[in-house]
């Protein structure tokens, strides 16, 4: 069977934040394997993005804390204006110490149930704090795809860049399974990422994506680096072929690519090849 056609897309910003890797500046290293250098962030329990007021940053849950954190960063290494910017915001399970708290609560005094708590738990509720905390009147997606959410999530911000012709940002979060949520949902840690991708090259343009959706089904690439394989557990992990391969290309030659697949689940492959932008 022939591949399919290819299309094109150009990424902006990547961003990834994690309680041991707290920025790209972090990540990026050490996805491609390196040791640790000399003044290298400490780890953070939360990330505390400056979106958000103090008391706002208190009430925040760790998701929609580190979506936004990601987020933020994306776009301001994107050099785009958030509050004009589409968004696609993805994760497999929301903030599972919310809704283990929900439950808990349910089960055992539903009187008590938390009007807070119950807002923290839709699934769209770091789209929600994003869009009141820039100003974004801009299109806005929530997507969840279980272990597929990161792949399903790029799918859709691609498909809206191209048909709309315009900038997306797409922002995948998971949390730590909780309770007695954990004995039965893969997901540990925490861990965000983010990128724009953009119809056209710009000057902050990083590399661009080629991509096209085939039948067939396929295992999540191996994961290289030891940073990555210790995020491997968390619901997001779908994302780390991607920022490992895109952490790669910035020490490569101009026009060095990579090639692999994502699975998308019962819809079939995401074929994508990233290739390193010319230097500015």
């Amino acid at each position: 069977m022939s591949q399919p056609a290819m299309l094109r897309l150009y990424l902006e910003g990547p961003a990834l934040w994690a309680t041991a890797l707290p920025g790209w500046a972090w990540a990026a290293p050490a996805l491609r394997g390196e040791a640790p250098t000399a003044g290298e962030a400490a780890p953070t329990a939360r990330p505390s993005p400056a979106l958000l007021a103090a008391n706002e940053r208190r009430r925040a849950p760790d998701g929609v804390l580190v979506a936004l954190e990601v987020a933020a960063a994306a776009v301001a290494a994107a050099g785009r204006d958030a509050a004009t910017l589409a968004s696609v915001f993805t994760s497999a399970h929301g903030d599972l110490a919310i809704v283990d708290a929900l439950c808990s609560t349910l089960a055992a005094d539903p009187a008590l149930l938390s009007p807070t708590r119950f807002h923290h738990s839709v699934h769209n509720a770091a789209s929600g704090y994003w869009a009141m905390a820039t100003g974004c009147h801009a299109p806005s997606s929530a997507i969840a795809g279980y272990e597929a959410s990161f792949a399903l999530g790029l799918l859709e911000a691609a498909t809206q860049a191209l048909t709309e012709q315009r900038p997306v940002l797409l922002a995948g979060f998971d949390t730590d399974a909780r309770g007695a949520l954990a004995s039965v949902t893969r997901s540990r840690g925490l861990l965000g990422v983010a990128l724009v991708l953009a119809p056209e090259p710009g000057a902050r343009t990083v590399a661009t994506l080629d991509w096209a959706v085939a039948p067939g089904t396929a295992a999540l690439p191996a994961l290289h680096s030891p940073a990555a394989q210790a995020l491997g557990g968390n619901a997001m992990a779908d994302a780390l072929p991607l920022f490992e391969a895109l952490a790669r290309l910035e020490v490569a030659c101009a026009g060095a690519s990579e090639s692999f697949d994502l699975p998308l689940g019962t819809a079939g492959l995401l074929h994508l090849r990233t290739i390193r932008a010319p230097a500015a």
